[in-house]
């Protein structure tokens, strides 16, 4: 596995242990409120840095309520979250192979694993975690509550999902103060399920209420649920579609490399250029 690979090279005389550790990226993805889609997101984004190439874990730090082992179709896998934090297993016993490289580790859904799992442990479990990667996404808990403290405080950085709704908004403005409290950051919001003709008002809005530059919108796009359906992430089911495009920017920008959409459009064009030459020489044939 890759990030073995790097956990060795870490500790070669080419790396300073020290730099190793601020090279390790750490987003908690949040919301004031659930049904914003922040589980969606959290798992597209991480998905899409793996595609860029970077060394990604997804951690599902929901233990009461958690979304990213059914989206991803790991609901039966025998060891989860919940299992590390009862200290019943390792860490690495719960990582998980994801789409496109992704590694998971999802929580549990059972009510008897919830009550044995221990949240005061979740800040050890994520101090072995960025020993292993570059990029580590934290899908927290909606709303705020005690078991979500703790992914707020210990990212580099949070990101609220938001919708364009007031209730959503006001929310989220929640839980960007009680990042403040806890001493994290808040690096900016994104805003998901947008009508394309309302971006920049709503931006604005967002941005004058929150505190907080918007880094993202993304479309409201039929797909995220055919993904869903599927059992797959959008960026990898539907990567032309409007809110794939969009969550691959976003994942481009934090990754710090340019977004190449030109890429996405000329391997659509050459499809239909081929599907076009097939379909034009068979009908010359008859």
């Amino acid at each position: 596995m890759r990030g073995k690979k790097v956990l060795k090279e870490k500790n070669s005389t080419e790396y300073n242990r020290d730099d190793w550790y601020l090279m390790v990226k750490v987003y908690t993805i949040a919301s004031g409120k659930g049904g914003t889609g922040k589980t969606t997101v959290s798992i597209n984004l991480g998905t899409a840095l793996a595609k860029l190439g970077k060394e990604t874990y997804l951690m599902d730090a929901d233990i009461g309520m958690a979304n990213v082992g059914l989206i991803l179709g790991m609901q039966d896998v025998p060891v989860t979250l919940h299992e590390i934090l009862a200290g019943k297993n390792k860490i690495d016993d719960g990582i998980y192979k994801g789409p496109e490289g992704l590694k998971v580790i999802p929580s549990g859904i059972s009510l008897q694993g919830f009550q044995q799992a221990d949240p005061d442990k979740i800040r050890d479990v994520l101090s072995e975690i960025e020993k292993k990667c570059e990029f580590l996404i934290i899908d927290a808990p909606a709303g705020i509550s005690k078991d979500g403290v703790v992914p707020l405080a210990v990212a580099n950085e949070v990101i609220l999902v938001v919708n364009p709704e007031l209730s959503s908004i006001v929310d989220a403005l929640k839980t960007k103060i009680l990042t403040d409290v806890v001493g994290g950051h808040v690096l900016g919001t994104i805003v998901n399920r947008v009508n394309q003709d309302k971006n920049e008002i709503i931006s604005k809005k967002i941005e004058k209420v929150l505190g907080v530059k918007v880094i993202g919108i993304i479309p409201d796009d039929a797909n995220v649920r055919r993904a869903a359906a599927a059992r797959m992430p959008i960026v990898v089911k539907y990567p032309d579609s409007p809110a794939s495009k969009a969550i691959q920017k976003i994942a481009s920008d934090l990754a710090g490399v340019a977004y190449k959409e030109e890429e996405i459009k000329a391997r659509r064009e050459g499809f239909i250029e081929r599907f076009s030459r097939v379909l034009f020489r068979k009908k010359s044939e008859k």
